[in-house]
């Protein structure tokens, strides 16, 4: 493995990580704000806590969004290497590619405007930086030129 590709991955796991982080701080500091418009309403200031929340909830539709994406490229990546590397498929894989759909439906059930729509917009953007992670973690380039919506979700991925 080349040094870039070593340091594509290690920044690519701490990407992960700093997205779930980032998650965890958002939905805290939204519990907190949502408590504080609660006092607001309980103070008189109707509009201003209106507001607030309105805010609020955009900040959070963002932040599923983001998720959305994130679960969206961990998808292609698997099937990106699983195409890629026939030699190195595994039940791990097969166990991956179930659990990061499973993880997208989940949000979709919890977000319903996050729905196919959202994800198609999101496809592209998505592709490509699965195929930089995946290349990193292969430790070479990848023929695969797009990942399908059969592929990402009708697909039964077995060995």
């Amino acid at each position: 493995m080349m040094l870039w590709q070593g340091l594509l991955l290690d920044s690519t796991k701490h990407e992960n990580q700093h997205t779930n982080e980032l998650a965890n701080i958002i939905h805290t500091l939204a519990l907190q704000n949502g408590c504080c418009h609660s006092n607001r309403i309980g103070e008189g200031h109707l509009q201003e806590a209106a507001l607030g929340i309105e805010e609020l909830i955009v900040a959070l539709s963002r932040s599923e969004k983001r998720a959305l994406k994130s679960q969206l490229v961990r998808l292609m990546l698997h099937i990106i290497k699983w195409q890629s590397q026939p030699e190195r498929r595994s039940w791990s894989w097969v166990a991956s590619i179930k659990d990061v759909r499973d993880e997208i439906a989940d949000i979709q059930d919890e977000n319903p405007c996050l729905n196919d729509t959202v994800i198609e917009s999101l496809w592209e953007k998505a592709f490509v930086m699965a195929k930089r992670d995946a290349q990193a973690e292969m430790g070479k380039k990848s023929d695969v030129q797009s990942v399908s919506w059969q592929e990402a979700f009708g697909y039964e991925y077995e060995l």
